[in-house]
C-alpha cells in the first residue's frame, strides 16, 4: 500500500476578491483565449481544402492517425504545437510530436502532417523532430515515426501559409526568424535515429503515403517498417528526377511501391491493407517489445491538492511585477497540498521543499523574489539532498535574476550563485521546469533553464524570457547613449531619448513574451495552468522508463 507524505496541507493567504486577483485572473483569460484560437489554426493544419483533398484520398489526417494509435481513454502530451508562431512557416511546423500510451507503452509520437506542402520537412519541424528524439533517448522510451515526407521544402524561401497578421493579432510576437541552418549542418535527426537504435531504444516506422529523399531515410533506419499496400512508396529519387538522373522512365509503384519493399528489397517488415490495418500493426510491435520501467509505480498516494486549481488563473497576470507568493502555486499543483518545507527561515526568497504529484514524490523550488547569496546557497543544499535520494526536481520559475550590489559582492554572491549553478548543473535527477512569470538572466540558468538539459520545460502564458527584463535593458542602453553623448562633448536630446526607451522597452517586451519562445522551439508548449499537475504528473511517469539516479559527485564548489 503506497505511503502517505506527513507533511502538513498548506494554508492559502490568497485574496479571491481583491482587485490584483481579479485582474489576473481576467489577464489569464485573455490570454488562455488567444493560446486556443491559435491552437485551432495550428490543428487546421494545412487548412480545410487540403484535408478535404486528404481524404477524398481515403487518408487519415495526421491527429486522427495519431489518436487510433493510442491506447482508448489515454492522454496525448503534444510538445510544442505551436511551433514556427510569428514566422512565415505554418503554424505548428508541418509536424505533430508528443507523449502518448501504445500497448501500455509509453512513446514518442512524430508525425509529418502531409497536408502541409505534402509532409516537407522546415528548420520548425527539423528542430521539433530533434526535440522528439531528445525526448526518447533522455527519457528511454520507443519512438514511433509516422512518415508521409517530400522531404525538405525546396521553394525559395519556403513554407509560407495563411496565417493571422500581426495587427490581426495583438498578442503576435516580433516575427521569430528562420531558424538558421546550412546545408552541412543538416541531417542530425539521423545520426539521433541511429543512436537510438544502438541504444537499444526501440524505432517504429509506419509510412502512410510517399516518402522521398529525406522522407525515405526515416524507414531506412527504423528498427521496424510498417508500409501500406498501393499507398506507400519510398524512394530517394520519384520518377521525376529518376528521369533527369538517368533517363528510365517508370512509375512510384515500380521504383518503391510498399508490395516491393516488403517482397523484393526487405525494407518493410510489415505489409498493410489500409491505414487501419497499419495501425493495428503498430501496436502489435510495441505490444512485443516487452518495455518495462524499472520501478513504473507511484510509491506514494496520490490525491487531488487540497487547495483549488482553478485559482491558479488568478496568481498571475500580464504584470510581473506585482508580488507572488510561489507557495500558492505549489499548494495547488501538489498532492493533499502537502509540503514539507526546507530551511523555511533562511534564504526566504527561494522556497525549496519536498511533496509529491501523483504519488510520485519530487522535490520542489520555486522563486519569492531575486536570488540572494543565502538563497542560492539554500538551493544548492537542497538539490544536493533531492541527488542524495535519487528525487525528481520540479521548478517554479519567477525570477528575475541573482542579487547585485556591492554589498552582496561583498557576500559572495558570484561564489554562492555560482554553487547554485553547478548543483544545478551536476544533478543527475530528472528536472521539471515550469515558468509561471518572469524567467531572466542567470536565474533562468540556476532554476534550471532549458539551455541546462532539464527533461521538459513549460511555460504559463504569462512567461516571459529574456537575458533581462525590458525595463532594464532600455535603460541600461540609456545610460550608454548618454554616456555617449558626455564623451562625446554634445547636449544630450532628453526627450527624444525617453522615445526610444519606450519603443526598446516595448519591441524587447514583445520579444519575451511565451509565445515568442515557444513559437521558437525553445519549450515544450504553453499550457493552462490549471493543466499543470497533470502535466508534471504525465512527465513524472516518462522519465522513470530511466533508472532515477542522483549524482555521485560534483565540480569544484568555490566555498
Amino acid at each position: 500500500m503506497p505511503q502517505t507524505l506527513l507533511a502538513p496541507a498548506m494554508r492559502s493567504a490568497l485574496d479571491t476578491s481583491s482587485d490584483l486577483y481579479l485582474q489576473n485572473r481576467e489577464d489569464m483569460g485573455e490570454l488562455l483565449n488567444v493560446h486556443d484560437d491559435l491552437l485551432e489554426l495550428a490543428a487546421n493544419a494545412g487548412g480545410e481544402k487540403a484535408i478535404t483533398r486528404h481524404r477524398e484520398r481515403g487518408k487519415l489526417p495526421i491527429r486522427e492517425r495519431i489518436a487510433a494509435v493510442l491506447d482508448p481513454d489515454t492522454p496525448f502530451l503534444e510538445i510544442t504545437p505551436l511551433a514556427g508562431y510569428g514566422s512565415q512557416y505554418h503554424l505548428g511546423g508541418g509536424m505533430i510530436a508528443g507523449i502518448g500510451i501504445v500497448a501500455g507503452t509509453e512513446c514518442v509520437i512524430m508525425g509529418n502532417d502531409p497536408t502541409v506542402a505534402a509532409g516537407a520537412l522546415t528548420p520548425y519541424a527539423s528542430k521539433k523532430w530533434m526535440r522528439a528524439l531528445e525526448i526518447s533517448r533522455d527519457n528511454r522510451i520507443p519512438y514511433i515515426s509516422f512518415v508521409e515526407s517530400a522531404g525538405g521544402d525546396l521553394r525559395p524561401g519556403g513554407g509560407g501559409g495563411e496565417r493571422p497578421s500581426q495587427d490581426e493579432n495583438p498578442h503576435d510576437a516580433i516575427g521569430s526568424a528562420v531558424i538558421p541552418q546550412h546545408f552541412a549542418e543538416s541531417g542530425r535527426f539521423f545520426y539521433e535515429m541511429i543512436e537510438l537504435s544502438k541504444l537499444k531504444i526501440p524505432t517504429v516506422c509506419v509510412t502512410f503515403g510517399s516518402s522521398t529523399a529525406g522522407g525515405a531515410y526515416q524507414p531506412g533506419l527504423s528498427d521496424y517498417n510498417i508500409f501500406i499496400r498501393e499507398q506507400t512508396y519510398a524512394f530517394l529519387a520519384g520518377p521525376p528526377l529518376v528521369k533527369m538522373a538517368t533517363g528510365e522512365i517508370a512509375d512510384s509503384e515500380t521504383i518503391g511501391g510498399a508490395q516491393k519493399h516488403a517482397e523484393v528489397s526487405g525494407l518493410a517488415e510489415y505489409l498493410a491493407e489500409d491505414e487501419m490495418d497499419a495501425i493495428r500493426m503498430c501496436r502489435e510491435v510495441v505490444s512485443h517489445l516487452n518495455w518495462r520501467k524499472p520501478d513504473p509505480a507511484p510509491s506514494l498516494a496520490g490525491e487531488p491538492p487540497a487547495l483549488d486549481p482553478d485559482e491558479l488563473l488568478g496568481l498571475v497576470g500580464k504584470d510581473l511585477g506585482k508580488p507572488l507568493d510561489i507557495r500558492e502555486v505549489i499548494g495547488r499543483v501538489v498532492d493533499g497540498s502537502r509540503f514539507e518545507e526546507f530551511k523555511p527561515r533562511f534564504g526566504t526568497s527561494m522556497i525549496c521543499g519536498w511533496a509529491s504529484i501523483h504519488g510520485y514524490p519530487v522535490g520542489v523550488l520555486g522563486n519569492n523574489g531575486v536570488i540572494y547569496p543565502d538563497s542560492a546557497q539554500k538551493a544548492a543544499h537542497f538539490i544536493q539532498l533531492c541527488n542524495a535520494i535519487d528525487t525528481p526536481l520540479v521548478f517554479f520559475q519567477n525570477i528575475t535574476g541573482y542579487m547585485v550590489g556591492k554589498d552582496f559582492e561583498a557576500d559572495g554572491i558570484i561564489k554562492k550563485g555560482s554553487q547554485m549553478i553547478n548543483a544545478v548543473t551536476n544533478s543527475t535527477v530528472p528536472h521539471l521546469t515550469v515558468i509561471v512569470g518572469s524567467s531572466y538572466g542567470a536565474g533562468t540558468y540556476g532554476m534550471s533553464g532549458r539551455a541546462f538539459g532539464n527533461r521538459f520545460t513549460f511555460l504559463w502564458p504569462t512567461a516571459k524570457i529574456a537575458v533581462m527584463g525590458p525595463k532594464q535593458i532600455a535603460g541600461v542602453m540609456a545610460q550608454v547613449r548618454r554616456g555617449q553623448a558626455e564623451r562625446q562633448g554634445v547636449d544630450f536630446d532628453e526627450e527624444a531619448d525617453a522615445e526610444i526607451v519606450a519603443a526598446h522597452e516595448a519591441a524587447h517586451d514583445k520579444g519575451s513574451l511565451a509565445l515568442r519562445a515557444t513559437g521558437a522551439i525553445s519549450d515544450d508548449g504553453i499550457i493552462d495552468p490549471r493543466d499543470t499537475r497533470d502535466v508534471l504528473g504525465i512527465c513524472l511517469s516518462v522519465v522513470r522508463n530511466r533508472p532515477i539516479e542522483g549524482a555521485a559527485g560534483y565540480g569544484v564548489f568555490r566555498l
